[in-house]
Parts: structure tokens; sequence; C-alpha cells
């Protein structure tokens, strides 16, 4: 057996291989809302980290692989309202792609984040 099989590394050394863009720790309150049979369900949560395609967090409700969310994050002095898809989640923390940035708003989340 080659040692390399076993070869420890932290875990967030490097980028999942799914990730497209570098994440940056980024911690700050966050709302989600989804469309749901009989009306739209709000909960809350935080941050964990964020990069141009999507973002980590702790949230308050279960999700779905799948289920599509409004996201209302502050970044600067604005609040995005960001459509995003989950795409995984665990009872710890949920990931989410963003769907259909304008380039307005693609830039003002890598200005925030120090990759613009």
């Amino acid at each position: 057996m080659s040692p390399d099989l076993y070869s420890a590394r932290p875990a967030d050394s490097e980028p999942r291989p799914l990730q497209r863009y570098p994440r940056t720790l980024f911690s700050v309150p966050v709302r989600f809302q989804s469309l749901m049979p009989g009306g739209i369900r709000s909960s809350r949560g935080t941050t964990l980290d964020i990069s141009e395609g999507g973002l980590g967090a702790m949230v308050c409700r279960e999700l779905r692989v799948g289920e599509m969310v409004e996201i209302d994050v502050p970044i600067a002095d604005a609040t995005l309202s960001i459509v995003a898809i989950v795409r995984h989640t665990s009872s710890l923390r949920s990931g989410f792609e963003f769907v259909g940035l304008t380039p307005e708003e693609r830039l003002q989340i890598t200005s925030a984040i120090g990759h613009a």
C-alpha cells in the first residue's frame, strides 16, 4: 500500500472539487425564504463562508438538497437578496450555490471579501 493513500492534510487546506471559487470566512446573520406547500417559509441562520459562487451557513431549519431558497445577505452597506440552491446539508451546516447573480451582485460580493 502506498503511504500517499493515507497522507494527512487538513480538511480545508484545498478547495473541494466542486468549488469553483475560493471561499472566505464570512459570518453574518442571514434570512432564508422558500416557497413551500401552504406558503412561504422563513428561517434565520448565520453564514460561515462565502465566495462568488455560493456560501456555507448554519440554518435554523431542515433543508432539502435541491431546494431553492432566497437568502438575504448583508454585504457592506446593502442587503442582497440572492436566489440559491441547496447543494448539501447536515445537522451542522448547509452549502448553497448562487443562481443568476447579476454582474453587479457578483462585484459587491468580491469587493466585500477582498477578491476583486
